[in-house]
């Protein structure tokens, strides 16, 4: 059974701090919002949901005792309505639109919502203090990295240079903020709370980014113990790096009889595991996977959302696989605005329908990547 998207939405995102432009805001809150927008923009009957699947990272406090259930309760989803949370690190808001597709191909379902929200104004980065980040009885090479340390082990590892990640960088913010201003590419961001932007790009220019100085070496000494005294190279500064970000983004999903004209079909999906200390390349091979079960190529894809999970993967899919770039993250990516982790995953599904509609291309790819070899991706065929 094929797998339809009425339409994906997403809100602004805002600066992950107490002063960011959604602070005010919940985690449930903002999935309330879009629900809302749903049932304006899209004709969304909420009796007519059956589940609600969300991808978050940060489990406890604001976004703990079950994030999915509470934004349920919350948007006034039926009682009937199934809620799921999830947490497949950064690619949980994709993996959470997976399984609701999934849900819907084997006849569990018939309409379902399903995205991701993160706060991490509200909840901060490793906020659960899960032992494993600490945990010295697995043996190192399966010892716990912080993905920011990951990247800098990349980057030597594949031999990228300062000015290649830079030139990454001043793109992401020259798109981002050349986009932030075109209403054909954020058409399917929603204001909240008075924020109508995603505020945490930065303008710069190639003599800033040169100037800047790598930012990651401290990490390496909290996590000596994993690295057992490994030496590293550190070439990521902070412009190499996603900012802390508020987000929400949800795709509603349904059967060939759900909607009269939906916005896309799903034509493939794909997870895929990786290596821990590499743990930046699994959304590469989750892309070589849901191509390969699609029967397509990278040729074929009109425009491409690619996770700037920090620079060094950016730049190894450039060099390996040699994609057109003017196709490839149109609007910006994440370097200029941000990774809302939880959430990444439905955020660029959105992008990426927002960019296929102002192109009027048929096929869109997204890939993303998280922490300890965590990957998934998704083709999809604008269908309107």
């Amino acid at each position: 059974m094929d797998v339809y998207i009425q339409d994906c939405l997403r809100t602004p995102r805002g600066k992950g701090r107490p002063t960011g432009g959604l602070a005010q805001e919940t985690p449930h809150g903002l999935i309330g919002h879009l629900v809302d927008a749903f049932e304006n923009r899209a004709g969304l009957s909420r009796d007519h949901v059956d589940g609600l699947t969300l991808g978050c990272v940060g489990q406890v406090d604001a976004q703990g005792g079950h994030v999915a259930m509470t934004a349920k309760i919350h948007a006034d989803l039926t009682p009937s309505c199934t809620a799921h949370s999830v947490n497949n690190f950064c690619a949980s808001g994709l993996t959470a639109i997976g399984l609701a597709a999934a849900a819907i191909q084997c006849g569990h379902s018939g309409q379902a919502l399903a995205g991701g929200v993160e706060m991490l104004s509200r909840v901060p980065f490793m906020a659960d203090k899960a032992s494993y980040y600490s945990d010295q009885d697995f043996s190192r090479n399966k010892r716990y990295i912080p993905v920011a340390l990951a990247a800098d082990m990349l980057a030597e590892a594949h031999n990228i240079s300062r000015e290649t990640m830079d030139a990454i960088a001043l793109r992401s913010q020259q798109r981002a903020l050349a986009a932030d201003a075109d209403p054909a590419l954020q058409a399917s961001r929603i204001a909240v709370g008075g924020l109508n932007r995603d505020e945490a790009i930065r303008p710069t220019d190639a003599e800033t980014l040169a100037k800047q100085r790598p930012a990651f070496a401290a990490i390496a000494e909290e996590f000596a113990h994993a690295l057992s005294g490994e030496a590293i190279d550190h070439r990521m500064t902070k412009s190499h790096a996603p900012p802390m970000t508020d987000g929400a983004a949800l795709a509603l999903l349904g059967g060939k009889d759900s909607f009269a004209s939906p916005r896309a079909r799903i034509v493939a999906f794909a997870e895929a595991g990786g290596a821990a200390r590499p743990s930046l390349l699994a959304g590469i091979a989750a892309m070589k996977t849901v191509l390969a079960r699609a029967g397509m190529d990278l040729a074929q894809m009109d425009r491409i959302e690619f996770m700037e999970a920090f620079a060094p993967p950016v730049a190894i899919f450039e060099r390996d696989f040699v994609p057109d770039i003017s196709k490839v993250n149109v609007g910006g990516g994440h370097i200029a605005k941000g990774h809302p982790m939880g959430a990444t995953g439905a955020i660029l599904l959105s992008t990426l329908l927002d960019a296929l509609d102002f192109a009027e291309g048929r096929f869109g790819l997204v890939v993303v990547t998280g922490a300890q070899g965590a990957g998934a991706a998704i083709i999809v065929e604008r269908l309107r």
